[in-house]
């Protein structure tokens, strides 16, 4: 069993999983929904195409740093109504994570995995995190992404995201049998927005137990 491994990293990252109306939340790491989204653009299938081999992959996230939940507060006046009736004002609250950065890794066949590997260094369509206008930065892709490695034993061996040594616990969320039900699993295209249940449990990794990361003067010129 292989192993892929993504780095998302950057200013703003949403990733929500029962965002209604005017209400959008996000999740305090990465869903499975978003990244198989990111892949699926990296490969240049657009919303009506099969993803199912996409979900079919075990997910695990390494929560190097969980960054600081905002909201953005919007108002709108005179805006038309559904019924088309009437117009009324509008208030949204859309939620985010500010400067977070996640190691995703995805676990399935070798061959599969490679050919994402390659995707996600020229990917077709542009990546985002969760939400158009967030933009990775740096970029998801990493030249050591590959590991011929099961998915536990590859989140936990790569070297820390941020500069030396973690300060201080890091958060480990793999795919499982049991655990946490969330509802972010695609159970079809993306343009039908049918999503089903999956197992997710948490785990802490000490500090020592993940590699140091790069130097300072290192770090902006990784991947």
């Amino acid at each position: 069993m292989a192993t892929l491994l993504l780095r998302l990293q950057g200013p703003l990252q949403s990733w929500g999983t029962r965002s209604r109306f005017d209400h959008r939340d996000t999740w305090p790491y990465p869903t499975k929904s978003g990244v198989v989204g990111l892949l699926a653009a990296a490969l240049g299938r657009d919303r009506r195409e099969d993803i199912s081999d996409l979900a079919a992959l075990r997910m695990g996230v390494r929560v190097d740093r969980k960054g600081v939940l905002r909201v953005d507060y919007q108002t709108a006046q005179g805006v038309l109504a559904a019924d088309l009736k009437a117009k009324r004002d509008v208030q949204s609250w859309r939620y985010f994570l500010s400067d977070a950065a996640f190691l995703v890794g995805l676990e399935g066949d070798g061959g599969f995995l490679r050919g994402l590997h390659s995707a996600l260094k020229r990917p077709r369509f542009p990546l985002y995190l969760g939400r158009k206008g967030y933009v990775p930065s740096p970029p998801p892709y990493l030249p050591d992404g590959f590991l011929e490695a099961p998915l536990v034993e590859a989140l936990k061996a790569y070297p820390y995201l941020g500069r030396g040594r973690p300060q201080g616990e890091l958060l480990l969320v793999l795919e499982a049998g049991e655990g946490r039900l969330v509802y972010d699993q695609p159970s079809g295209p993306f343009g039908e927005r049918r999503f089903a249940a999956r197992y997710v449990r948490e785990e802490v990794l000490p500090q020592e137990a993940v590699p140091e990361g790069p130097p300072r003067w290192e770090v902006a010129h990784v991947g």
